[in-house]
């Protein structure tokens, strides 16, 4: 968890927007300062859909927004990556009218991460973890987030002169792959002290065996 967690928060593509939205903007066919301004727009979406996450995340449930999120994420990026790969092309241009359409679509986006991904990356790792291993654990969620940072915005440019509109469906696909690690393996912190965490790894059948080994040595050594 320690590391799959900050890899996904990663490869969904949210620093290519954040490092590279002017420059994804004037692509498609907007000017310099439409571009900038566009990317205002996003940072004050993502800003207000974090504060939405806040008062969300103790009613929903983590879960219920890492997997509401992967799916708008999921269908913004495809629908970007539909609308660039057949206006765009190579060396083609991007209409008006859906320059706006793909500048919602990535608000639609940047929102699905920061009520989801964004802030959730950072607080369930501090919750899953057993006491005795938590700054260990953190410490490893760390490391990760900023070592995948580092290589996705060195290898951003490279990758976008060889997939074009196909760097949509590449991190789109990872979204996929994330939700599914969320619906099957993570287990839901919502009102669970840090004492009791065990019973949750229990209810995941996956988990479950698991930690009912480590219970049977620790009677075993007990005895």
């Amino acid at each position: 968890m320690a590391i799959a967690i900050p890899f996904f928060q990663q490869v969904t593509g949210i620093n290519v927007i954040a490092f590279y939205a002017p420059i994804l903007f004037r692509t498609i066919g907007l000017g310099e300062s439409a571009s900038l301004m566009s990317s205002v727009v996003t940072g004050i979406v993502g800003t207000g859909s974090t504060f939405i996450s806040m008062l969300l995340v103790d009613k929903l449930g983590r879960r219920a927004l890492f997997i509401f999120g992967g799916v708008q994420m999921f269908l913004s990026q495809i629908m970007v990556g539909g609308i660039m790969a057949s206006q765009l092309g190579d060396h083609g241009g991007i209409g008006k009218g859906y320059s706006y359409v793909v500048l919602i679509l990535i608000c639609i986006y940047v929102a699905g991460f920061s009520w989801s991904w964004g802030p959730l990356g950072w607080l369930v790792p501090s919750e899953i973890f057993p006491l005795e291993i938590r700054s260990a654990g953190q410490s490893i969620v760390v490391a990760v987030s900023f070592l995948f940072t580092f290589i996705v915005a060195q290898t951003f440019l490279a990758m976008l002169c060889h997939f074009k509109s196909g760097i949509f469906f590449f991190f789109g696909g990872w979204v996929v792959v994330m939700t599914a690690f969320v619906y099957y393996l993570l287990p839901e912190t919502k009102n669970t002290p840090i004492e009791k965490m065990d019973r949750v790894w229990r209810e995941i059948g996956f988990w479950n065996k698991f930690v009912g080994e480590m219970d049977e040595q620790a009677k075993t050594e007990d005895a």
